[in-house]
């Protein structure tokens, strides 16, 4: 059971990871969308590619608010809020009880 705590330990601390940088490339995004980014740019294609899975399901329930796109907080307060108080908390205190 040791090795199978240790697993679970490792899985939430790599989720735990996944979800900061996801976090943080959410937060890049936000910020480039302020100066109106050339959308051919390899680095605007990489973060759009990677955050519109998590920011387009959201988008689709709000309403538009204008020039003005809060999806980003969203995801954000979210994203943060699992990882830091259900996912990884849930997966260590797992992992102590199996030792």
């Amino acid at each position: 059971m040791f090795a199978l705590s240790n697993l679970i330990v490792l899985a939430g601390r790599l989720l735990e990871a996944l979800i900061n940088i996801i976090c943080i490339l959410i937060f890049l995004r936000a910020v480039i969308s302020w100066v109106n980014p050339d959308p051919f740019n390899p680095l605007v294609q990489f973060l759009n590619r990677a955050t519109d899975p998590i920011l387009a399901p959201i988008r689709r329930f709000l309403p538009p608010l204008g020039p003005v796109d809060i999806s980003p907080w969203i995801a954000t307060i979210v994203l943060y809020s699992v990882n830091k108080y259900f996912l990884v908390p849930t997966l260590l205190e797992l992992a102590m009880r199996l030792r």
